[in-house]
């Protein structure tokens, strides 16, 4: 969690979730009108179009839903033109109950760095949407464009970003980092005053049960720009938190109470089991992609693996009645638990696997490592000046995080303990394999709603840099620190981060990544709204780091 999120929540007993997945859609061709969105309870048939993902030289895994009154086999066809008229690669799946009617089959066999289409028959001879997928690129490769997601709330607007990344055209794949959708009830996050009309929200609960997360992933893939954007592109993923639970680390979440929600461990596996089922995603917790001679993705598990408890400010400072208390008690913290080098975010065999990816990688000579992962690596404190004249109709909330943010910073500790700023020894370790591979290392990261871009060093040596993306639609700094103008947040909290280079903290959006064997850059790209469906980018602000050099070129 961060900062613009809203406090706990009142836990709703597990047993008032037993909605069953009932909806469906279905949807238009590749090429045509604009797919329509909506739940229908007595669908059947082929209900939430296509998807691809986890894409290779060779193959890429194909995923589609298909409701029956029992297991139906279901034929699959790969050509590289439209009319399907000459194959590529086949095979068959088998729809079940048992897997919500989501099915998932390795298409192989395929060329590298090459576009192909797919579809999905059933036995009455029915098809599916007809998808368009790409593999990934064997040996030169002079670019590679990504479309980077994340945060996408269905209750705070239209998924505008989505539709633009759809309609640009220009991408070899997409990336969402996480929070694909969120797990609160309605009235929560967003309230019911923040709510944008016309966005429903299934189940009517928070999701804890497997067929309350089951529901939550057919609401969200019956919105017509996520489904098109499945459609047009292979799409690498891994969850953060709001997949499962808010603030979730390995044994539990700050938004799931045992008392009345049961077992953490039972949520978390059916959490990860309807995300298996509704994504196009392998079942490996962590993959590496390998783009021709250009890069390596590392896509990363930060969450639910081997993640430690979150470090918590507010509990620090609980019971401290002075200014003089609060900054002791903070400053211990920081010279001791802050720093425990047992502490994890990756856990060993994930750390292992990382840095020897980040060895052969550069051995190879490609010139970027990027890692595809969910929070932020760059260091970041609250400014102090934030706490100046806050006005008196402050919700209270808000007004103590901005303190506490404030005292922290004096203190020398981080705004955000969810990020990998409260896992500092895990950080190093991190960049201590890159610093000994001799990697360039990109970082991707979302989580946090608002735009940045950071130069990472270690110990006196540059590491890297990361880029960091604003969210499909959860607010930012924007709905959070009304009482400042957002300009002013930005410039107040770059000046105060030595390793922040740029941010924005008012718009929505999603990022245009683009590597050459010369230079890796993000293009922000920024939308005029999310509560107007269609609405446009408006703005842009491109980021670019050399080869070798390990440092942003801020204009």
């Amino acid at each position: 969690m961060i900062a613009t999120e809203p406090p706990a929540a009142a836990g709703i007993p597990a047993l008032d979730r037993r909605s069953l997945l009932k909806g469906g859609m279905l949807g238009a061709g590749l090429v045509g009108a604009p797919l329509s969105a909506g739940l229908n309870s007595g669908a059947s048939g082929f209900t939430h179009g296509i998807a691809s993902g986890e894409p290779g030289p060779g193959r890429v895994l194909l995923w589609t839903r298909y409701a029956a009154t029992q297991d139906t086999r279901l034929d699959f066809q790969v050509s590289d033109s439209i009319d399907f008229a000459t194959a590529a690669s086949g095979g068959s799946v088998t729809a079940s109950a048992d897997n919500d009617w989501c099915c998932k089959a390795w298409a192989e066999g395929l060329e590298p760095g090459r576009w192909y289409y797919y579809r999905f028959t059933a036995p009455d001879g029915s098809h599916s949407d007809v998808g368009r997928t790409k593999t990934l690129p064997v040996g030169a490769t002079e670019k590679f464009r990504m479309a980077v997601f994340s945060c996408s709330n269905i209750g705070f607007g239209w998924f505008n970003a989505y539709a633009h990344a759809a309609a640009d055209g220009g991408f070899d794949c997409a990336l969402h980092l996480g929070d694909y959708f969120y797990e609160y009830g309605p009235g929560t996050y967003p309230s019911n005053a923040e709510a944008q009309p016309g966005r429903m929200l299934f189940p009517a609960s928070e999701t804890v049960a497997l067929s309350d997360y089951r529901l939550r992933y057919a609401t969200y893939r019956a919105d017509a720009d996520l489904r098109r954007l499945h459609q047009l592109y292979p799409m690498i993923s891994g969850w953060d938190d709001h997949e499962s639970s808010n603030d979730s680390w390995e044994g539990g979440a700050q938004n799931h109470q045992p008392d009345t929600e049961g077992e953490w461990s039972v949520r978390k596996a059916a959490a990860a089991r309807a995300y298996r089922e509704w994504m196009p995603v392998s079942d490996e917790p962590w993959a590496a992609y390998e783009v021709g001679d250009l890069a390596t993705l590392f896509r990363l598990e930060t969450r639910l693996t081997a993640r430690a408890e979150q470090f918590s400010i507010g509990k620090i400072l609980a019971g401290k009645t002075s200014p003089e208390d609060a900054m002791a008690a903070l400053v211990a913290f920081r010279d001791g638990d802050y720093r425990g080098a047992d502490r994890e975010l990756l856990g060993m065999r994930q750390q292992g696997w990382l840095a020897d990816g980040l060895k052969r990688s550069a051995s190879a000579g490609k010139p970027w490592q990027v890692l595809v992962q969910q929070v932020l690596m760059g260091r970041l404190a609250s400014a102090t000046s934030l706490t100046d004249n806050l006005p008196a109709d402050l919700p209270d909330f808000v007004r103590q995080r901005i303190l506490a943010g404030a005292m922290a910073s004096r203190a020398e500790l981080p705004l955000n303990m969810d990020a990998w700023d409260g896992y500092p020894a895990a950080r190093g370790r991190v960049f201590e394999a890159a610093l000994g591979a001799n990697a360039n290392l990109v970082s991707l990261a979302g989580d946090t709603h608002n735009a940045w871009a950071f130069d990472l060093d270690h110990g006196g040596e540059k590491v890297g840099v990361e880029f960091g993306g604003h969210s499909v639609t959860s607010p930012g700094f924007e709905t959070y620190l009304t009482h400042l103008d957002p300009r002013d947040v930005e410039r107040a909290i770059v000046a105060h981060n030595r390793q922040l280079k740029w941010m924005d903290g008012s718009h929505r959006g999603y990022m245009a990544v683009e590597l050459t064997p010369g230079s890796a850059s993000s293009e922000y790209r920024f939308l005029s709204s999310v509560r107007e469906k269609g609405a446009g980018v408006v703005s842009t602000k491109r980021i670019t780091t050399l080869a070798g050099s390990r440092t942003l070129e801020v204009g």
